[in-house]
């Protein structure tokens, strides 16, 4: 079964907990690199590890549209999603 939105949410925080080393609450509209401190590093171990979870990936072009926490979840949950 596919995770929807409110799940991949959830999984995706807890990446971003391990990744963006903060033990902080996030919201759905924080900027990956200009509110979490994200560097390009920190967001391409992100990326992998989603990923990996997911067992997705994500596309170039997508990854050029998603600057917040709930882009990311959106992208993921459109890509798990089957058409």
């Amino acid at each position: 079964m596919n995770p929807g939105y409110d799940e991949v949410l959830v999984r995706l925080k807890g990446h971003l907990q391990r990744v963006a080393g903060k033990e902080r609450q996030f919201s759905d509209d924080m900027d990956l690199v200009a509110q979490l401190g994200m560097d390009s590093v920190k967001v391409l171990d992100l990326i992998m590890e989603v990923e990996d979870e997911f067992d997705i990936s994500i596309p170039m072009n997508v990854l050029t549209e998603v600057h917040t926490v709930r882009d990311l979840a959106q992208a993921i949950t459109h890509l798990t999603t089957p058409h």
